[in-house]
């Protein structure tokens, strides 16, 4: 609401501004005028400063520079109209972008006129003491060492992108930290999302994950994020990502880039 106001005062501001015209005299002085106009060898103007029409030998006007600058003036404040009615415009359509994302956490793109969700991913963690499911590991730190990868099943994502820039929208489930990481390929069918190496006389564990820059947006308060890539990814695996670091706290959602 306060963004609302602001930009009508300032279109306000802008429309008064419009009326008055500094009336520029040849000696460097000028007039604050409302409108002028000229009439054989006089100016006859509405004084903004005496509130009454008053005239001018024409011989004394610098008309040329008051003309240039009163276009000027037209052509600024005809621009920052438009920049302000593409602004309204892009913010409205924004939140109807935000109507559209449901407020379940999760990560979802738009197709159209739909909206699509991407299911999140069951990770395991590979140690070379087997597999185990992630969300039913309790106190990693504490039962392992030495290193590790955090997988999901598959060697290719069934989530297939032919928009390198693809824009994604993620609703956070809590306060953590997020973004799109690269997959690489691992043994028997499997991404490696990031690489473990377990701590336990400290009780952490260091996660290396493989980061894209992202450019990220945020929607609407509790955690509604637009992102998407700052250069076009290339051809591979890659996941949405929500996790705190040293806690092996992840959700990952799963995707790849192909070409058309």
């Amino acid at each position: 609401m306060r963004r609302i106001l602001a930009v009508l005062l300032l279109a306000v501001l802008a429309a008064w501004a419009a009326l008055n015209v500094k009336l520029y005299l040849k000696d460097g002085g000028y007039h604050l005028v409302r409108e002028y106009e000229v009439q054989s060898d006089r100016v006859r103007y509405y004084s903004v400063e005496r509130s009454q029409w008053e005239e001018i030998p024409l011989d004394l006007v610098d008309l040329k520079r008051t003309q240039a600058e009163a276009s000027a003036r037209e052509e600024k404040i005809e621009k920052d109209a438009k920049s302000l009615t593409e602004e309204a415009e892009a913010r409205k359509a924004l939140q109807k972008e935000v109507l559209r994302i449901p407020q379940n956490p999760g990560v979802y793109w738009l197709a159209g006129s739909e909206t699509k969700t991407i299911a999140a991913a069951e990770a395991t963690v590979h140690t070379d003491k087997g597999r185990k499911i992630l969300r039913y590991l309790t106190t990693v730190p504490q039962m392992m060492n030495g290193k590790g990868t955090l997988e999901i099943q598959g060697a290719h994502s069934l989530n297939v992108f032919t928009d390198p820039e693809q824009e994604f929208y993620l609703q956070l489930s809590e306060s953590e930290g997020f973004g799109i990481a690269r997959l690489t390929s691992g043994k028997s069918g499997v991404r490696v999302v990031e690489n473990l190496t377990f701590i336990p006389n400290v009780n952490q564990v260091e996660e290396q994950l493989d980061p894209v820059d992202i450019i990220q947006l945020e929607l609407a308060p509790g955690g509604l994020y637009k992102i998407w890539p700052k250069e076009p990814l290339r051809t591979g695996e890659y996941a949405v990502v929500q996790y705190t670091l040293g806690t092996l706290n992840i959700q990952v959602w799963d995707f790849c880039i192909k070409p058309k």
